[in-house]
């Protein structure tokens, strides 16, 4: 077992218990029955790229993101360290290519437009693992394509026992991965970053060598 599917499996049962697969899905169902828009990560890429365009949800969990971007058009493959949440987004969204991996050794033989990274995937990462995770990623992006990536800086915006990652080690392995920061928020709504306990952040891919 992997150190990430292992730290993510201690914190997602501590808090939801054996079937916290389900239990995570049931929450963000419960949400958007409420009337709130659970959609924020799928919308802020839409924004970005055009319906069509290839899409990697680089720790899908039970497949919320990319599920949503698939219904909007767009090429999803979506993986996960967890088979468990996996076998969730098959069951929620069959129709989507699903693949169980972890980001530090990833190699699915295609290359995307747009990896999107939310709900928290990266300080599940040791740090060691962290530049082999970027390097990977930035191996399955076209030429100028973007990694967009949200997650907690501070215990507050974290699940109870979460790690954290600091920013700057996440900046450094993607500079080393040779990604160049484009933009930074405070969340998902494009709010302006102001060095708050949450960011999401866009970097992009080199171009071709001229």
């Amino acid at each position: 077992m992997s150190d990430a599917l292992e730290g993510w499996r201690e914190v997602a049962r501590r808090t939801n218990g054996d079937d916290y697969a389900h239990r995570f899905a049931a929450h963000f169902d419960q949400l958007a029955a409420s009337g709130e828009d659970v959609h924020g990560e799928a919308a802020f890429v839409a924004a970005l790229a055009s319906p069509g365009v290839a899409v990697l949800d680089a720790g899908c969990g039970t497949g919320r993101i990319g599920q949503r971007l698939s219904e909007l058009g767009f090429d999803v493959v979506g993986v996960d360290v967890d088979p468990t949440m996996v076998a969730v987004a098959e069951e929620r969204a069959p129709r989507v290519e699903w693949r169980v991996a972890d980001l530090a050794a990833l190699d699915l033989g295609r290359t995307f437009d747009v990896v999107v990274s939310g709900g928290n995937v990266f300080p599940f990462l040791s740090l060691d693992a962290l530049p082999a995770a970027l390097e990977a990623i930035a191996a399955h992006l076209v030429p100028e394509g973007l990694l967009v990536t949200g997650f907690g800086l501070d215990a507050a915006h974290l699940p109870p026992g979460g790690p954290v990652v600091p920013l700057e080690a996440y900046d450094d392995a993607c500079a080393a991965a040779g990604l160049s920061l484009e933009a930074r928020y405070d969340g998902w709504d494009s709010s302006p970053w102001t060095g708050g306990g949450y960011h999401v952040s866009v970097h992009r891919s080199p171009g071709l060598a001229a």
